[in-house]
């Protein structure tokens, strides 16, 4: 056993592949273990690269009132504050001027789709992106127009590239100055340089008093690679589903079913009990 309801953990989860399935539908057992584990007393919480806006509908899903939520894998961390409109403000947000990766990748993926997240969480975006990719709050522009934007993030879709080649070309561009990860397709995930779920993590594990030895992770994507990471490093718990790629699992300290499986409830059924 973990945690029991006499030692406070702060259990942090992924969003997609973790708690939720591919398809967005959330299992029953899943949302049930959540609830329980928050009933222990633990503080449960999102740590996702989703925007706010598409992370509250989850919360609402599961209803858990975590204290924090880590957003656009940790540019943006935000705080309960039942005064504020949508019930959370933003405690610490981490922005930078996209203008040199834009244009540098806009080299190599002239076919590609772009889009740019604000601090407020508008995203500009060129091209085409798949329903519900994007937060609501969006406007379509010319190129030009995502260059300059204080950005807390960038996404860049590729459809044309089978994922392996997108890997090559990513790895060519010779980023800089910027954290990016690759998700499962051909989809590329930027941030401030040095900013990550572990980053915001570490903010949000501070602000609470909880010890580095009582903190929970799950995941299942490249981005979750550094939160698994510092994890382990402090001495907690990392889990990787079951379906993660090879070099999310390397890291993680165990590895649970996959999501189709209800991974996430297993691990949580083992490790916290009353």
């Amino acid at each position: 056993m973990t945690g029991s309801s006499r030692e406070r953990w702060l259990v942090a989860l992924d969003i997609d592949g973790t708690v939720l399935l591919e398809d967005g539908t959330l299992s029953d057992r899943v949302r049930s273990e959540i609830a329980r584990v928050q009933e222990l007393g633990h503080e449960v919480m999102l740590s996702t690269g989703r925007s706010v806006s598409m992370t509250l509908p989850v919360v609402d899903q599961l209803q858990i009132t975590p204290e924090y939520l880590v957003c656009a894998n940790g540019a943006v961390v935000v705080r309960r504050d039942p005064d504020a409109p949508l019930g959370y403000t933003r405690a610490h947000v981490e922005t930078f001027d996209p203008s040199e990766v834009l244009t540098t990748i806009h080299g190599h993926l002239e076919q590609a789709s772009f889009a740019v997240e604000d601090a407020e969480g508008i995203f500009r975006y060129t091209g085409s992106f798949p329903e519900g990719a994007l937060a609501v709050a969006r406007r379509k522009v010319e190129f030009d127009e995502l260059l300059g934007v204080a950005a807390t993030r960038v996404v860049v879709i590729s459809p044309g590239h089978a994922i392996d080649d997108f890997l090559a070309v990513v790895e060519q561009m010779g980023l800089h100055r910027v954290t990016y990860n690759v998700g499962w397709t051909a989809w590329l995930d930027i941030a401030p340089d040095g900013v990550n779920k572990a980053t915001g993590l570490e903010r949000v594990r501070a602000a609470l008093g909880i010890p580095a030895s009582r903190v929970f992770t799950a995941g299942d994507g490249r981005n979750d690679i550094d939160m698994l990471e510092w994890t382990v490093a402090g001495g907690g718990v990392a889990v990787a589903m079951g379906q993660a790629p090879p070099e999310v699992i390397a890291v993680a300290s165990e590895v649970t079913g996959t999501d189709v499986d209800d991974g996430l409830a297993d691990v949580l059924s083992r490790h916290f009990q009353g």
